[in-house]
């Protein structure tokens, strides 16, 4: 993957961890919770699936 490409896909995991209240570091993050993971994770595909709908409604 390419440095830009990795990088704005850490900076969407970084904002999709804060606004489900998730603290997460750059890097390694073995320490979460399976739950605080899980909230990140699904807080990403639901904003992929919005960004989705948003293009097929232009």
């Amino acid at each position: 993957m390419a440095k830009g490409k990795k990088a704005a896909l850490e900076q969407f995991k970084m904002e999709a961890a804060n606004e489900v209240g998730v603290t997460i570091n750059q890097g390694y993050n073995g320490n979460l919770t399976s739950k605080q993971a899980g909230s990140v994770g699904g807080q990403m595909v639901k904003k992929m699936i919005q960004a989705y709908e948003n293009a097929m409604g232009e």
